[in-house]
């Protein structure tokens, strides 16, 4: 099982990924300390060479930790006939401790990496460097937990034992059992539902008015982040239920498999890239007084409204035709 091809592509994306990662960090820690763009020294000119290679470098291997996440969760999936009791990735990631965590920790590494790497397109656009510190500094925050997530994500697969009888998503995702995703589905339905469209209008509302305005951006960043953490928990609640047809179905990974024809695929991928791209806008708002920016930061912020909205109604019109047009009725 170790030898499968996604298992050795995520160990070896992970280790390449933590050692560049680190090689970053390390120079910029150099950078965060000496950094003086007004300076003419040789210290000064040997970092304004060495950050282009690093954010080459970084910029790269962050774009593979974006993909690792889907990676890691269609892994998890393809594996789950090797133990006893597994119906999907729930089963597979329930075989050890470190499985669900590893999920979590995927998913926040996967936020910070793209808010990187639009903080590193911004910076980018200036010809002075403006957001060289705070990029680095984000970069630094990320370090200690992209070298967590690879160590436990090793944790887990040297972990997996087939011989272990694990829970189906069936036994997990139940008003029965006790945790948050029980809570969830114990939460009435119609609320829910509710919250959702509440979320979703709430920050479409706001991701226009910032559009056409400009304003309102770090409201609308909130907004998109509450209606990502909300967009979740709902197919968890009530809309996974409408794809499987069933009443009591409410796992959020079985609608990643063949039968469902890899929706699940599409619609966590419009969740994340909307709310990355929602979230980005809130990054931006404290540099767009610095004047190699002014002209420059508008427009991508812009680019990134319009993707956030674009995603979110994407999701919300599938989930809404799923809804309407499913065999259950409720």
């Amino acid at each position: 099982m170790f030898f499968k091809p996604g298992i050795l592509a995520l160990f070896i994306s992970s280790i390449l990924i933590s050692g560049m990662v680190l090689y970053a960090a390390f120079a910029g820690a150099q950078i965060l300390r000496y950094w003086d763009i007004n300076s003419g020294s040789e210290t000064q000119l040997r970092l304004e060479r060495k950050t282009y290679l690093i954010s080459t470098i970084i910029g790269y291997a962050l774009v593979f930790q974006l993909l690792s996440l889907f990676l890691f969760i269609y892994t998890a999936d393809s594996i789950h006939p090797f133990f006893t009791g597994a119906m999907c990735a729930v089963g597979s990631l329930n075989v050890n401790q470190w499985g669900f965590p590893l999920v979590m920790l995927k998913i926040i590494t996967f936020l910070l990496a793209g808010l990187w790497l639009i903080l590193n397109f911004a910076d980018n656009r200036g010809y002075d460097y403006p957001l060289i510190k705070p990029k680095y500094l984000l970069l630094l925050v990320m370090t200690p937990l992209i070298l967590t997530e690879t160590i436990i994500q090793a944790k887990y697969f040297l972990g997996l034992n087939p011989e272990v009888i694990t829970s189906c998503c069936g036994s997990l995702f139940t008003a029965d059992t006790k945790g948050v995703a029980s809570e969830i589905v114990s939460f009435p339905r119609l609320v829910m539902e509710i919250l959702f469209y509440a979320a979703m209008a709430g920050s479409l509302v706001l991701g226009v008015v910032f559009y056409r305005t400009g304003a309102m951006g770090y409201g609308f960043a909130v907004a998109v982040l509450a209606a990502l953490v909300i967009s979740i928990a709902s197919i968890i609640s009530f809309i996974s239920i409408y794809f499987y047809e069933l009443p009591t179905h409410h796992c959020p990974f079985c609608i990643l498999q063949k039968e469902y024809g890899y929706i699940g695929y599409l619609l966590y991928l419009l969740l994340l890239a909307g709310g990355l791209a929602g979230m980005g806008v809130g990054l931006l708002m404290p540099f767009r007084q610095i004047p190699s920016l002014k002209a420059a930061l508008p427009a991508i912020q812009k680019h990134l409204a319009l993707t956030s909205i674009s995603c979110y109604l994407f999701f919300t019109a599938i989930a809404t035709y799923q809804i309407i047009f499913s065999n259950l009725k409720m």
